[in-house]
């Protein structure tokens, strides 16, 4: 039984802790928080979780402190998931666990990782990372007795393996998630917090890194508009100062531009209840058109720029030479892969299993298990 000590004034459409499917697994709990702040609760403290600190955003773990990581990421998607959320009057603690599980199966060195691991397992199902973050709270975690896995909601779940592609995700394991029905919209509003933030910080990022410079922003016409407005209002702003002020009001702008079109279209949909919402099966959550062209721009000035720039792209050589070498070397000797992932082979097959592994590894990690497997003098 599900406690309901929730925020009271939850609109019609947002999921209910009180209302939820449930768990997988029967348990008896200590206390009696709601159902979807303990699931935030558990992805917090599970390891994937900790291992987020050092995984890529754009830069490896290695070139700075600065940098943005997995981690920091995943808590700056939490904060704008939360503000829009309460916006909307929607359930804020789905929300920001939805945010912080949906990066828990990325790979070492951001998307080249993905990438690799997509190609190199393309005979054995493939690789994609939200896919492995269902995996990974679903059944790679340990941590409770009885079963593996976090044992989270049904809501949280489907958000999960709904994140950003739901239609690309095998049916098999989208069968328990009614295939083709849009999740909730805190689901839905999880894939806008996670691009308003990555592109946001990636632009800190790479100014902070001298890849890209404020003059080449002015020819992006939304930082263009928001930076001059910044401008206006502190004419002699220095251009430190400048840089943080126009993330936070274009982060401001596009938080305000996605909550005005979701509830237009919950008003001209006529949907009040979450039972509307999958009956009518729209998605709701999306950027006005005007703002839709003017941030696909911003993420096509980034995508050249920077996620292209060479020094970018001589990390991506690295990165793919390191997990390349250490999927084959796993696959010819399974005996280097702890006992623990050894014992998961009848389940899962070898080769899964020597991608969760270097999956679940962390930038240093994998550079450092590179160091003492193919340099002679290095000590094991």
């Amino acid at each position: 039984m599900f406690d309901s000590a929730e925020r009271t004034d939850l609109a019609g459409y947002a999921c209910r802790s009180a209302l939820s499917l449930g768990r997988k697994h029967t348990e008896e709990f200590r206390d009696n928080r709601p159902a979807f702040e303990r699931d935030r609760d558990r992805i917090i403290h599970c390891t994937a979780f900790r291992r987020l600190e050092y995984k890529t955003q754009v830069f490896v773990n290695h070139e700075g402190d600065y940098y943005r990581t997995r981690l920091t990421h995943s808590l700056e998607v939490a904060q704008i998931g939360r503000a829009i959320a309460r916006k909307l009057h929607l359930n804020e603690e789905l929300t920001e666990a939805l945010a912080l599980a949906h990066d828990l199966g990325h790979t070492p060195f951001g998307h080249t990782g993905e990438e690799v691991l997509d190609r190199l397992m393309k005979d054995f199902g493939g690789f994609e990372h939200n896919l492995q973050s269902f995996r990974v709270v679903d059944s790679l975690e340990e941590r409770y007795p009885g079963f593996n896995g976090l044992n989270l909601t049904w809501e949280l779940r489907e958000g999960i393996i709904k994140h950003a592609s739901p239609y690309d995700t095998p049916l098999e394991a989208m069968r328990e998630f009614n295939p083709g029905v849009v999740p909730s919209i805190e689901a839905q509003i999880i894939n806008y917090a996670d691009e308003i933030a990555y592109n946001n910080h990636d632009i800190d990022d790479g100014l902070k890194s001298g890849y890209i410079t404020l003059a080449m922003l002015e020819r992006v016409s939304l930082w263009r508009e928001v930076s001059r407005g910044v401008r206006e209002k502190y004419p002699d702003i220095d251009d430190r100062r400048l840089v943080y002020q126009t993330i936070s009001a274009l982060i401001g702008l596009l938080i305000n531009d996605l909550c005005g079109m979701i509830s237009a279209n919950l008003k001209r949909l006529e949907i009040v209840t979450l039972d509307d919402l999958r009956r009518i099966n729209l998605a709701v959550a999306h950027f006005s058109a005007d703002t839709t062209v003017r941030n696909t721009e911003l993420k096509r000035f980034l995508f050249a720029n920077l996620y292209r720039h060479h020094k970018v792209d001589k990390m991506r050589v690295k990165a793919e030479i390191v997990i390349s070498r250490l999927f084959e070397t796993y696959l010819r000797f399974p005996n280097l892969l702890p006992p623990r992932y050894r014992a998961r082979f009848d389940q899962s097959g070898l080769q899964r299993v020597v991608c969760d592994y270097i999956a679940g590894m962390t930038d240093r990690f994998a550079l450092d298990e590179y160091r003492r497997l193919f340099e002679t003098y290095e000590r094991m």
